[in-house]
């Protein structure tokens, strides 16, 4: 069975392995994927991510964040999606919360925040965002 949309399934396993305060989620790689992984490392919203290849098959492992046994993610949510993408230029990139959340943006020169998107000169696919 083919999935629709990778992303948005390796979020909901973020969301839902947190929900089980699970320690770790595992799920099938891909480059989109890992650098998201990237950016929510480097933003401090997971600790730490693996790579590994069993097969001929990429799979990534996400070492999830807690504070105070609470998740460091309170929410994190799909923006553009198969059906209806999101292109924004860099002046009308979504600001979450007001600049205290993330908005992970794809970019010609990558993935990156909304932050680093703006401060480039760079518009693009609005991923997800993430507080």
């Amino acid at each position: 069975m083919s999935m629709t949309d990778p992303i948005a399934d390796f979020l909901t396993r973020i969301r839902n392995g947190q929900a089980a305060r699970k320690p770790e989620i595992t799920c099938m790689a891909s480059n989109v994927k890992i650098a998201i992984a990237t950016v929510l490392r480097d933003e401090g919203y997971i600790g730490s991510f693996v790579t590994t290849s069993e097969g001929g098959k990429r799979s990534l492992t996400v070492q999830l964040k807690y504070h105070q046994g609470r998740p460091v993610i309170e929410r994190i949510e799909r923006f553009s999606r198969p059906g209806l993408r999101s292109y924004r230029g860099k002046d009308s990139l979504p600001k979450v919360l007001g600049g205290l959340g993330v908005a992970i943006v794809s970019t010609s020169q990558g993935v990156m925040t909304d932050r680093q998107a703006r401060a480039g000169g760079h518009g693009g696919e609005v991923l997800c965002v993430v507080s």
